[in-house]
């Protein structure tokens, strides 16, 4: 049930219609005049090389992609960009955006809401799909987008598999979106959540009252050497980003959605034919032509 909006109230109290529990949020408004700065990015920090749009099928999909360079996730970012500039603001997708992200920072969340992002919650992409919305979600979440340099080409979903019973349960194609670049951004050298969880148990706090589910260790601007899921300065680096030929399945329906051995041959199926994209995707594209971006 989508719930009713209200005028911008006194500082720090909330809007109801920003809190990502409606579809109502979404501004194209703040999209189009997000849509230069993005632009500047796309063409010239990033010079992105996009390809695939054409695989894209008329109506709506799902639209999953593997999570890459930190918090920053730039790829995300200029994956959204090449939505609204190749399918307009006439054909809307949402996001699925995890909740703490309202916790970290209010402004941040509620600008993502004004571009289409939502709570990462099944009634919300179901109710997105059924408005007749496209839906991105990223399963790999935190597990993923904090992943070791040493795994940037490999799809990490981090065993989840919600994404496939929605497909399944509303019948439409999934949709891969790819990208080689993105995680170069930083140097993940590993993850140490076990150890400060375990600091969190004798009595440390999480900060912001948020367990963050992974702290990594990693190399990236401007911190140098920087430990936790921190806010990172992306590199220019080139980045390559595809969306790939839409994925069918056999069956679709409730049934199929309940029947656990034929979600986990989706979800490989999935996860096979994503990597064999990347695989070609990793082989061809070059991050490094140039770093000089101004």
């Amino acid at each position: 049930m989508l719930r009713a909006t209200s005028d911008r109230s006194p500082l720090f109290e909330c809007n109801p219609a920003l809190d990502g529990w409606s579809l109502g949020g979404r501004d194209p408004e703040t999209i189009k005049r997000l849509m230069p700065f993005w632009e500047w990015f796309y063409k010239y920090y990033f010079r992105v090389q996009t390809s695939g749009w054409e695989n894209l099928p008329p109506g709506q999909v799902l639209l999953v992609g593997s999570h890459n360079g930190g918090l920053s996730s730039p790829d995300m970012v200029m994956m959204i960009y090449d939505w609204f500039r190749c399918q307009g603001l006439h054909r809307p997708v949402y996001g699925l955006m995890h909740p703490t992200v309202w916790k970290m920072s209010r402004p941040l969340a509620e600008l993502a809401v004004k571009v289409g992002a939502v709570q990462a919650h099944p009634k919300m992409a179901i109710a997105a799909l059924q408005s007749g919305a496209s839906v991105l979600v990223y399963p790999g979440g935190a597990q993923d987008v904090f992943r070791p340099f040493s795994q940037r080409h490999e799809i990490y979903f981090a065993g989840r598999k919600g994404f496939i019973k929605l497909a399944l349960r509303q019948g439409v194609p999934i949709v891969p979106a790819i990208a080689v670049g993105s995680h170069e951004t930083l140097l993940v050298m590993g993850d140490c959540y076990d150890q400060v969880k375990y600091l969190h148990d004798l009595g440390m706090p999480w900060l912001l009252d948020v367990d963050p589910v992974v702290f990594p260790i990693y190399l990236g601007l401007p911190w140098g050497l920087a430990l936790g899921p921190l806010p990172h300065v992306p590199l220019p680096l080139t980045m390559h980003t595809r969306i790939c030929p839409p994925i069918y399945f056999e069956r679709y329906g409730n049934d199929a959605a309940k029947d656990k051995d034929y979600v986990e041959q989706c979800y490989q199926l999935v996860k096979t034919e994503m990597q064999r994209e990347l695989d070609q995707l990793a082989e061809t594209a070059n991050i490094l032509p140039q770093l000089n971006f101004l």
